[in-house]
């Protein structure tokens, strides 16, 4: 049980945006940008709208992947825990609205590297997407 907390220290965000978000990430971060699991579940929770925060996580997550300087670890979709580096991803997008240089900062943590422009402005894109559609990413 402890192996299990040291690596899934967080417990899933109780925004459910949040956690449709998190089940994309992870989802795409296993099986590959254009997984289905990933689509089906955004096309479901927006509707016809479906298109911008789908192709807008994907580019965030092609980002993340591009400028990494190691490894992001996710959890797998099932799990009920997040790793920090999900949790870190999720705290960026939902201060990059409020708290940017916070985010600047957590983001520059998460993929080892300073200049982070380009992925923290992919985390806004998606953020924006999610909150133009009424499904704002939440604490």
């Amino acid at each position: 049980m402890t192996d299990t907390l040291a690596l899934l220290p967080h417990t899933l965000p109780r925004c459910q945006n949040a956690r449709l978000a998190l089940f994309a990430i992870r989802r795409m971060g296993a099986h590959g940008l254009n997984d289905a699991c990933a689509a089906h579940s955004i096309f479901t929770s927006f509707g016809q709208d479906f298109r911008r925060p789908l192709m807008l996580l994907r580019a965030l997550m092609a980002d993340l992947a591009a400028h990494a300087g190691g490894t992001i670890a996710i959890a797998p979709c099932c799990c009920a825990r997040m790793t920090s580096a999900e949790a870190a991803l999720l705290s960026i997008l939902q201060r990059i609205e409020t708290e940017p240089v916070q985010a600047q900062f957590l983001m520059s943590d998460l993929l080892g590297i300073r200049r982070v422009e380009g992925p923290l402005m992919a985390a806004a894109a998606v953020t924006a997407a999610f909150a133009d559609a009424g499904r704002p990413i939440a604490a």
